[in-house]
């Protein structure tokens, strides 16, 4: 008898295992947390304003000579489309876009940190490039970012990333 239940387990088993797959349904959902709320100005195409200017090199004298035997960690110069956020309102809730501009201005005010959201939905911290002067805290990111929070912006800077994390470092941030 147990050699006979065994055999219709085995035979269901492979039928099901036999039996055509239904095709998962597509899904066309965003990777940007909550697409409902929208930037405030400017447009991928035409992003508000520029901050940070394209370097020629990775990293400036002060970075690279303050970098472990004078050699920082790889980065290259890019330029990316997208809106400002304050970071850990994204991460921690989902929030920006005109809606939460407010809150993400005085989140960055009181030292939170910026990020830039791209349209494919990756997300890149942004900080001051200068090592010396961002140390002594000569270079802020805070005014251009709580200026613009909410908007979508062209970003030019080095890119660098360790571990998942990304970053645009940004030269030429004033205090």
């Amino acid at each position: 008898m147990l050699v006979v239940i065994a055999a219709a387990v085995t035979l269901a088993a492979q039928e099901k295992k036999d039996a055509p797959k239904k095709a998962a349904p597509a899904m066309t959902k965003s990777t940007i947390l909550h697409p409902e709320m929208t930037p405030g100005a400017g447009s991928y195409d035409k992003p508000m304003a520029n901050l940070g200017t394209k370097p020629a090199e990775a990293w400036t004298t002060t970075t690279t000579a303050a970098g472990v035997d004078s050699k920082p960690q790889p980065g290259r110069p890019i330029t990316r489309v997208g809106e400002i956020v304050d970071f850990s309102c994204y991460i921690q809730l989902g929030k920006h876009g005109e809606k939460h501009r407010s809150c993400g201005q005085k989140c960055v005010q009181n030292g939170q940190p910026i990020g830039l959201l791209t349209q494919e939905g990756s997300l890149y911290m942004l900080m001051p490039e200068e090592h010396d002067p961002r140390r002594d805290g000569g270079v802020d990111a805070k005014a251009s970012a709580a200026d613009q929070m909410g908007h979508i912006v062209s970003v030019s800077g080095t890119e660098a990333s360790v571990g998942g994390y990304r970053a645009i470092y940004v030269q030429g941030l004033t205090k």
